[in-house]
């Protein structure tokens, strides 16, 4: 039987080679032999291999994905997530190495028509991942250690964001994006080192065998009331560098906060009552497509008030029934879209706006790599973990935390392309701050299982906590303890 199962593997991987890999070389070569001089494209005919604005997206689109999952593959092997793959096959694939080693064929196989359509993609995928960060956000529950957590969770956003906040002021001068703020520069680089990646967390946690530990529980609570004080700061942020005083942030945060509780409300309880009918019904016709249509709609309704489309995405993850099968069933069906097909466009489009090559690797790049990568480590451990440890956890597991919280995976280059997209802060610290996102991330897993069992605190409960809807994890320690309920739509691959 392990002989039958080696031989299919090998088959399986000379299959992948003899029909994906080699064929794409193939093309990579054609269309950089086509597009070099002499060429019909140089010498102004019709477009090589006479692909028109539809076959460029169509080839182009497989291409992006196959890639994705290659890089997904090879780093899960390796023990990350497999979203630490596809964000490095994306900037592979960008001016960082494919525009470095063949620019023709990066021009011949994304032409600005295809990059149009593939952007849309992203958008699309990014308010999608929201939604379900806001559906991660929806199912966490306290009983007893409330104000710890919070009080942890704070820590754990307050201490690296000053942290970020300091190295920032040094590099104004020489990182400062078109927007011309400094101001906002430096708030946005201490929020940006503040960010921890919900999703990424939980899937660490997961493979790990750690989403049942004390410390693995209240870490994802953690992460989670973190990212939604730093989303809520980024708005803010984005507010002042386009010149919005003290009254009009005020008005917006009045807009905002009358739009959230409508939503948690009222909309809410006719969303509940609404996925009751459609279980007795038995019917589930038309869920997922009025799910993405009200997921795009709060997120335009978001961007008029002038706050960022993804808090509205956010919204309708936080306001989606939890417990009914076909308001469940759509979500597992747009979460499983969004993770595979939509999400590496992202992480493509992300990589073409970041060339590592152009950081100019001298004296002055490096130290300030180290110093972001130094001030980020060190004030999110030790934000969290010195906190935890003065509200009574021990230290292995205080400092366990700290390294969780550590991790910031997607959830930053988010942040990191709408800071670069707003101009704060220009393409080389948008490099510096990638590598940094990708760093923290990548060393997570190692450092947990270097530091050993009791980094995780206490172990899980006995198996009598039940599941609350399809597809999720219930979690507790009882009574007086942290109580989590964790759903793993988006955690399984981000």
């Amino acid at each position: 039987m392990r002989f039958a199962a080696r031989r299919d593997r090998r088959a399986l991987y000379v299959a992948i080679g003899a029909t994906i890999v080699l064929p794409l070389a193939v093309i990579a070569l054609a269309a950089a032999r086509a597009s070099g001089p002499g060429s019909g494209a140089a010498r102004g005919g019709a477009p090589a291999g006479g692909l028109d604005g539809a076959g460029h997206f169509l080839l182009a689109a497989a291409v992006v994905l196959v890639a994705a999952h290659l890089g997904g593959a090879a780093l899960k092997a390796l023990g990350q997530p497999r979203v630490i793959g596809e964000i490095c096959a994306g900037l592979l694939m960008g001016p960082t190495l494919l525009g470095w080693l063949a620019p023709g064929a990066t021009a011949w196989l994304f032409p600005a028509q295809a990059r149009d359509m593939m952007s849309g993609l992203a958008q699309l995928g990014l308010v999608v991942f929201m939604f379900g960060v806001g559906r991660e956000l929806s199912t966490m529950r306290l009983r007893g250690a409330a104000a710890r957590s919070v009080l942890i969770s704070q820590a754990s956003l307050f201490v690296p964001f000053a942290a970020g906040a300091v190295i920032a002021l040094p590099l104004v001068d020489g990182h400062l994006g078109p927007a011309g703020h400094p101001l906002a520069f430096v708030l946005f680089v201490g929020c940006a080192l503040s960010i921890t990646a919900f999703p990424v967390l939980a899937r660490i946690l997961s493979d790990i065998g750690a989403t049942k530990t004390r410390t693995g529980q209240l870490g994802l609570f953690c992460a989670a009331v973190g990212d939604a004080g730093s989303w809520l700061l980024l708005t803010a942020i984005l507010a002042l560098s386009h010149g919005a005083g003290l009254g009009p942030l005020a008005v917006q945060a009045l807009l905002l906060a009358v739009v959230v509780a409508v939503c948690l409300g009222p909309v809410r309880l006719l969303l509940a009552r609404w996925a009751e009918k459609r279980d007795r019904a038995d019917g589930g016709g038309g869920v997922v497509a009025m799910l993405v249509a009200g997921v795009m709609a709060a997120a335009a309704l978001t961007a008029a008030l002038g706050v960022h489309q993804l808090i509205g995405a956010m919204l309708v993850g936080l306001m989606w029934p939890r417990h009914h099968r076909v308001a469940a069933v759509a979500v597992e069906g747009m979460a499983g879209v969004a993770k595979t097909i939509l999400l590496p466009f992202f992480f493509f489009g992300f990589g073409l706006t970041v060339n590592l090559r152009d950081l100019s690797w001298g004296a002055g790049t490096l130290l300030t790599l180290v110093g972001l990568l130094v001030f980020a480590i060190v004030s999110k451990v030790a934000g969290a973990g010195v906190c935890a440890r003065l509200t009574g956890m021990p230290w292995p597991a205080a400092l366990g935390l700290g390294v969780l919280l550590n991790a910031r995976g997607l959830t930053e280059l988010v942040v990191i392309q709408i800071g670069r997209e707003a101009g704060l802060i220009d393409h080389r610290m948008a490099g510096l701050l990638t590598l940094v996102a990708l760093v923290t991330t990548v060393v997570t897993s190692p450092v947990l299982r270097w530091m050993g069992p009791r980094a995780l605190g206490e172990q899980p409960q006995p198996d009598s906590a039940k599941e609350t809807v399809p597809a999720a994890v219930g979690v507790g320690e009882g009574p007086g303890r942290l109580d989590l309920v964790v759903r793993s739509d988006l955690s399984d691959s981000r």
